[in-house]
């Protein structure tokens, strides 16, 4: 009998449960593949898969550096390059407190920030994955702000981002610490073949925001980021509460009616992305510069930073744009660094740290936040309309119906 006298004795067992069919199956396939039993032959298999994503991350790895940095601040550095080439060749492990950063989605159209197809996704994100963990402390946070795609010519969605999750999540060992949704109530219509055509979708107004990270128990506080009160809670808190047991059985006590100087926010984040005009487009346009397509609104970043770091602590948007993560890092007093590899969305992006420019641009900011901004989402059926009047579109929406008058379809 063979054996085992590798430096790993295999101590540990495993059960799967399979049907008569399946195990016969199993056992034919591993005696023509030339396996002895189902045990070498899944081993094997196991083995295979490892080589196959060590190959692709080794194969994606810079063997020569040639990132270059572009750009520098007081607190921060813009590099230009493959952020693969900054994640293995240049930042030192555990070295991140928070990787803010949303990659190019996996859309069915191409665009030019050069996004990949939906189904080779996850392919090419495994290496971004391994460098990431390379880099992140334990303490540290890993928070994706990723889009969904619609499968081509068809009115139902890609799975895609939430492969990537179990991913990340199955393969690479992180945890998922919560998934939170950006609204933006901004968002046109889209697809409109299927909302405003065919009427057989509503508005896709809402990404995924993944909070990720190396351990269940990064830092955080959520007393940073509190919401102002409601006016339902405003007036419970000057008239008091009576403690007792809701009907859905959770007890309040007299505790919920202490202030605590705000609200804790639901992992629904309302924000518009409206900003066509302002210094970093003005720049842009003046100097010829490409204006990038897919620039998050600052308070995407502000959030999770001030949630999940410390003044001082070190912020990476490996995937930088035009450096929306390092300009409010450095805003916050954090050390950043974005690495892009277009050169000429980062020649827009030093618009947002030259000092007379980003001075302005700050007072603007701190101006419009002065203000309180509140988005309204109606109930259900605000609007009921009869069956009668509206009837189901019955072959759901394969064929186009006739057109109605444009301020019916609008």
């Amino acid at each position: 009998m063979a054996r085992n006298i590798s430096n790993n004795p295999r101590e540990s067992t495993i059960s799967i449960r399979l049907t008569s069919e399946e195990r016969l199956d199993m056992e034919t396939l591993a005696k023509e593949m030339g396996f002895r039993t189902i045990s070498d032959y899944l081993r094997h298999l196991h083995t295979t898969q490892v080589r196959k994503v060590q190959g692709s991350v080794e194969n994606a790895i810079p063997k020569e550096s040639t990132i270059q940095e572009f750009y520098q601040t007081e607190l921060g550095k813009m590099y230009c390059g493959d952020s693969l080439d900054y994640l293995f060749n240049v930042a030192d492990e555990n070295s991140v407190d928070l990787i803010m950063t949303s990659p190019p989605f996996g859309l069915v159209r191409k665009k030019q920030y050069g996004n990949e197809d939906a189904d080779k996704y996850c392919d090419w994100f495994r290496p971004f994955a391994e460098g990431f963990k390379r880099v992140l402390k334990d303490t540290g946070s890993l928070v994706i702000d990723i889009g969904g795609a619609w499968i081509p010519g068809s009115p139902t969605r890609s799975l895609y981002h939430f492969e990537l999750l179990t991913m990340l999540v199955k393969e690479y060992g992180f945890h998922l610490c919560q998934e939170h949704y950006w609204w933006n109530p901004s968002k046109l219509p889209t697809p409109a073949e299927w909302v405003n055509v065919r009427r057989v979708r509503v508005k896709d107004a809402v990404n995924t925001v993944w909070w990720l990270s190396k351990t269940p128990y990064p830092k955080a506080n959520n007393r940073r980021i509190l919401a102002p009160y409601s006016d339902s809670m405003l007036e419970l808190l000057e008239n008091g509460y009576q403690a007792k047991e809701r009907p859905s059985g959770h007890v309040i006590s007299d505790k919920f009616s202490k202030n605590n100087g705000g609200a804790v926010p639901p992992n629904l984040l309302a924000i518009a992305n409206t900003e066509s005009s302002g210094q970093y487009q003005d720049y842009c346009r003046k100097n010829g510069y490409p204006i990038h397509p897919a620039r998050f609104p600052d308070q995407l970043p502000e959030y999770f930073i001030r949630f999940l770091t410390d003044p001082g602590d070190f912020v990476l948007d490996p995937f930088g744009g035009s450096c929306v993560t390092g300009k409010v890092a450095e805003q916050l007093k954090r050390h950043w660094t974005c690495v892009e590899l277009n050169s000429g969305y980062l020649l827009g992006a030093i618009s947002r740290f030259e000092s007379a420019v980003a001075t302005e641009d700050t007072k603007k900011s701190k101006k419009a936040k002065t203000k309180s901004v509140k988005y309204e989402i109606w109930a259900p059926c605000s609007l009921p309309t009869p069956d009668v009047e509206e009837p189901l579109i019955a072959d759901g929406g394969r064929n186009r119906q006739p057109s109605r008058t444009s301020e019916e379809t609008e």
